[in-house]
């Protein structure tokens, strides 16, 4: 796992925006996985500035899901297919056929999630699976305790994550209570992770799951566990990491050929 601290939010943006330019240039047609919230907003936006620019050509780029909301239709502004839609295929210039997610209107709702999981394989696996981290070490919506080898699949949220997503509802009442997510197992499929945090409230979360042990009660620790993780903080998500001397260092010293 790779560490990098970066001044603030903006910079971590840049920083991943570039990987995701440089992977685009390798591969035009990579399946790049995205997040919702908040904390990824800059990424996207760097990015779609790079595209407006010509820097980089991402007409041909895919964009995946890594969550959806149970019981909105896909209509609804807040469904994380409108958000994504909105966020990210439509300011890169793509269109709807580009994207792919699970159905969280769908009637059988496990079958659903048997399908997504499985249209991830047959479309070649995701290049690049953008993350962000909970207050209480979840990814995707893997709550705490959720199986390290868990697939895509429903699952209930707490009332920590419920309450963090009232912000974007008229009510808190309206956030549904479950979700599709992609499991850890899915999730650890991707040929690259990059999770990005901001923020001090992120703080705890962020030193158990890098340098915590690997454990079903922090999700996120499960990306120590894959070949090319890498987790970019700014200097308020790094406040507690006890590494952070040696991750600066390290970072400072790196190749500039290896990339992200």
């Amino acid at each position: 796992m790779e560490v990098v601290i970066v001044p603030d939010a903006t910079a971590g943006g840049e920083l991943i925006a570039g990987a995701l330019a440089a992977l685009l240039r390798r591969k035009p047609d990579a399946l790049l996985g995205v997040a919702t919230g908040s904390t990824p907003l800059p990424i996207y936006e760097a990015l779609a500035a790079q595209v407006r620019a010509g820097a980089v050509d991402a007409s041909q780029a895919r964009i995946c899901q890594l969550d959806e909301y149970v019981g909105l239709p896909a209509g609804h502004p807040e469904s994380y297919r409108s958000v994504v839609l909105r966020e990210v295929v439509r300011p890169l210039g793509l269109g709807e056929d580009s994207f792919m997610g699970p159905e969280g209107s769908a009637e059988d709702v496990q079958a659903a999630c048997e399908a997504y999981d499985r249209a991830l394989r047959e479309a070649g696996g995701v290049d690049l699976q953008l993350l962000g981290i909970g207050t209480d070490g979840h990814i995707g919506f893997n709550e705490p305790c959720s199986s390290l080898a868990s697939r895509t699949r429903i699952k209930t949220l707490t009332q920590q994550t419920r309450a963090d997503n009232a912000r974007f509802f008229e009510s808190p009442d309206e956030v549904p209570h479950h979700v599709i997510t992609q499991g850890i197992g899915t999730i650890l499929e991707a040929r690259h992770l990059v999770l990005l945090a901001t923020g001090g409230g992120k703080a705890d979360a962020v030193a158990r799951a890098v340098e915590g042990p690997v454990a079903a009660l922090v999700p996120a620790s499960a990306l120590q566990l894959h070949p090319h993780a890498t987790v970019v903080v700014d200097e308020a998500a790094a406040a507690k990491l006890k590494l952070a001397g040696y991750f600066r260092a390290t970072y400072a010293a790196k190749p500039e050929w290896q990339g992200l």
